[in-house]
C-alpha cells in the first residue's frame, strides 16, 4: 500500500495506557516516526489533548505539521497559531451547564487556550496535566468570556452512558458526543478527528486512500473510519476495535512501533 500521511493518536497509541502525564513516546516509536518524516511521509498528531500537551509530543518527534487537538475542535499550526476552530452553540453550552449543575456534577468548559472547571475532580486534573494547561476553578464558566469548544460533563462510570444517551436524544446531530468512562465529552458537530483529518488532507493535497490512521479509543473512530487504512493496538476499546481495519499484535504500543517500521521497510 502507498501511505503518504500517517495520523497518530497519542494516549494509548504512542504512549501505553496508564503512562504518566509527562511521558513521551519511547525510542522505537520515536525513531520510526523521525525516519518516516525523513523519507517524506507526512506525520500528523490527532489528540484529545489541548495544544500545549500535543505540541510537546510533536516537538519530541520532530513533527512540524498542523496538530489536531481537542478531538478535532481545534487545529493548530505547529507554532500554536489557531488554524481552525469550532465552538459549541452558546445556547446548547448553557443548557449543558444547567444540566450538570442540576445533577451536581463537575463540568469542564474550555477553548483552545483556557481550561475551566466548575470544581476540582480527578478526571479534570488528569486532562489538565496531559494538556500542560493550568486548570482554573470557575463555578460560573459562562461568565468567563470563553466560547466553549469543548464541554465535559464528569459524572461516574455508572452514570456516564445514561448521560450520553440523554444528551444525544436532546441534541442529536447538533453535537459530536464521545462516551468515556465517567466523562461525556461534547463538541460542535463538525469537531471530530475524522473531519479535521479530511480538512488537512484537502489542504495538503493528499488522497484519502493514501492515509493511515492509528488510534485506540472512541475518540479515534471518526478518523479510523475516514482513513483509507486504519489500525488499532490490541488493548483498544470496543469502539476502536469495530472501526479499525487491522488490530495490531503485541503488548502496549509495540504493535504500533512494528507497523510504523513495516512502512519504512516497504519504502526501501
Amino acid at each position: 500500500m502507498t501511505i503518504r500521511l500517517v495520523a497518530l493518536d497519542i494516549d494509548g497509541t504512542l504512549l501505553k495506557p496508564g503512562a504518566p502525564a509527562d511521558a513521551l513516546p519511547g525510542e522505537p516509536i520515536t525513531s520510526a516516526v523521525r525516519a518516516l518524516r525523513a523519507r517524506g511521509t507526512t506525520v500528523v498528531l490527532a489528540s484529545g489533548r489541548m495544544f500545549p500537551g500535543t505540541a510537546s509530543v510533536a516537538r519530541h518527534l520532530h513533527i512540524d505539521q498542523p496538530l489536531i487537538c481537542q478531538q478535532g475542535a481545534s487545529i493548530h499550526d505547529h507554532d500554536g497559531h489557531l488554524r481552525h476552530g469550532y465552538a459549541i452553540d452558546q445556547t446548547i453550552a448553557l443548557e449543558l451547564l444547567d444540566y450538570a449543575n442540576a445533577h451536581d456534577w463537575p463540568l469542564a468548559w474550555f477553548d483552545s487556550q483556557r481550561y475551566l472547571v466548575t470544581r476540582h475532580c480527578e478526571q479534570a486534573q488528569f486532562f489538565s496535566d496531559v494538556s500542560l494547561i493550568d486548570m482554573e476553578i470557575h463555578p460560573q464558566p459562562q461568565l468567563s468570556g470563553i466560547r466553549a469548544t469543548g464541554i465535559d460533563i464528569i459524572s461516574s462510570k455508572e452514570e456516564s452512558a445514561k448521560v450520553h444517551a440523554q444528551i444525544e436524544r436532546r441534541y442529536g446531530g447538533r453535537l459530536c458526543l464521545l462516551d468515556f468512562p465517567s466523562v461525556t465529552a461534547a463538541h460542535d458537530a463538525q469537531a471530530s478527528k475524522g473531519n479535521a483529518l479530511n480538512l488537512l488532507c484537502e489542504e495538503l493535497g493528499i488522497a484519502q486512500s493514501d492515509v493511515l490512521a492509528i488510534g485506540d479509543s472512541v475518540n479515534d473512530v471518526s478518523m479510523l473510519t475516514w482513513a483509507g487504512h486504519s489500525a488499532a493496538p490490541a488493548h483498544c476499546d470496543d469502539y476502536a476495535r469495530a472501526a479499525a481495519a487491522e488490530i495490531l499484535p503485541g503488548d502496549g504500543v509495540d504493535g504500533v512501533a512494528a507497523l510504523l517500521n513495516s512502512l519504512l521497510e516497504a519504502s526501501d
